[in-house]
């Protein structure tokens, strides 16, 4: 049996960051999949970005960041989630970090960090399978 659930996506640029070129490509992408895309926009705040997804009835929160503190924006939108009784909303993230944050950032609970140079097919399709995954589960 095929789902019609159009995945819901709630995209966000936290902290200081200001280069949100690479976040707006991907919401651009995302849409054009057949996705509803709700772009947060610049200088988010984890508090903003689980309170938008929760709000929107996200399926899937994806966080864009260049460098910057990736454990400590991680640690803190998972324990928001966590604390807000949130175990459906997949959280995955992609930019310019340090790869050894990746398996790290993996462990907290992140599904996915997608490096410069990933397939965007290889985005659209995580993106949609995670959502099912949500959707499968509340069915």
């Amino acid at each position: 049996m095929t789902s019609k659930h159009t995945p819901r996506v709630v995209l966000a640029k936290v902290g200081r960051d200001g280069h949100d070129v690479g976040a707006v490509v991907i919401a651009m992408i995302l849409r054009d999949a057949g996705m509803e895309v709700m772009y947060t926009g610049l200088f988010q705040t984890p508090e903003q970005i689980v309170e938008s997804a929760i709000q929107e009835d996200a399926d899937v929160i994806g966080v864009s960041m260049l460098a910057g503190a990736p454990m400590v924006v991680f640690e803190k939108i998972m324990k928001l989630l966590k604390e807000n009784h949130v175990d459906d909303i997949a959280v995955v993230g992609g930019g310019v970090i340090p790869t050894k944050y990746v398996p790290e950032l993996k462990k907290l609970g992140v599904r996915e960090w997608f490096l410069p140079g990933s397939k965007t097919e290889d985005i659209v399709a995580c993106v949609r399978s995670l959502a099912a995954e949500k959707n499968a589960v509340t069915a």
